[in-house]
């Protein structure tokens, strides 16, 4: 199959600017996005990372469950699930199906039906400075799981557990700049399928300061560098196949830095 390849530069800001010119092209899924549109880069990790084959099922309870958020790598191989997940795959499997946006703000959602390859070619943008969240419709969730069951039974769910909780997928696929500002609901897990996603996270007693209808992008730009060092999140920057744990309640915004596709696994009771 065909690989759209692309270098890039990881970037982040710890106390001084450093940048770290990556030599390993890395497979998009043919999902593009050209330098001039990537406005936002990579930023610090200061969420525990750690490789599934050192972490039990016992210490992700013990250690990440109820307290705390953690990217995971190597968690599970989703490399048949990846390839259909590829835009001309995509495009040929799925494109006359429709799919349901959401407007990008925290509280008011509003919905509009498209059909996927009506997104892909229309809609799917990178986000613009100026734009509000409440102005800014991309695909992620409210999937129907019947007509995307084919997709879905294909992807291997993170092996953590729960107790007494159950998963519910939340697929979709945005343009560079693109993100959902902070909010918080049950816990659950994020992957990459394709792309890179910066996340930002605060526990449940410490409510972030952000405008609900402007992006995380608006964000990131105007108030993350104003922040006093005791209110910077925990945030991490989260690659192809790798996965980010968010607990209960935990406030959390992301930011798509490339055309990003991704999975969400979203915990609840029953």
């Amino acid at each position: 199959m065909n690989k759209s390849l692309k270098m890039y530069s990881i970037c982040t800001i710890i106390g001084l600017a450093t940048c770290v010119i990556s030599t390993e092209p890395v497979d998009n899924g043919e999902w593009v996005t050209e330098d001039k549109d990537m406005i936002a880069q990579p930023g610090p990790c200061n969420i525990d990372v750690r490789d599934a084959d050192t972490l039990s099922q016992e210490e992700f309870l013990n250690r990440y469950a109820y307290t705390k958020p953690i990217v995971i790598r190597g968690a599970a191989d989703n490399s048949k699930f990846q390839d259909m997940c590829r835009k001309e795959y995509m495009l040929n499997s799925f494109g006359t199906k429709k799919i349901r946006l959401s407007s990008a703000n925290t509280y008011s959602y509003s919905k509009a039906d498209v059909t996927l390859h009506e997104y892909v070619e229309d809609i799917l943008k990178p986000q613009k400075l100026g734009q509000l969240g409440n102005e800014t419709f991309y695909w992620f969730g409210d999937n129907n799981y019947t007509e995307w069951k084919d997709l879905f039974n294909i992807y291997k769910p993170p092996p953590y557990r729960v107790p007494r909780m159950s998963g519910a997928y939340s697929f979709g696929l945005a343009g560079a700049g693109t993100g959902v500002p902070f909010h918080f609901h049950g816990p659950g897990f994020g992957e990459v399928v394709f792309g890179r996603k910066r996340w930002f996270m605060y526990p449940p007693d410490k409510t972030p300061s952000f405008h609900p209808d402007k992006t995380t992008l608006q964000w990131l730009i105007e108030d993350y560098t104003k922040l006093h060092v005791q209110d910077l999140p925990l945030e991490c920057t989260i690659n192809k196949g790798e996965i980010i744990y968010f607990p209960d309640r935990w406030w959390h915004g992301t930011l798509n830095i490339d055309t990003s596709v991704f999975i969400s696994t979203f915990l609840a009771y029953g």
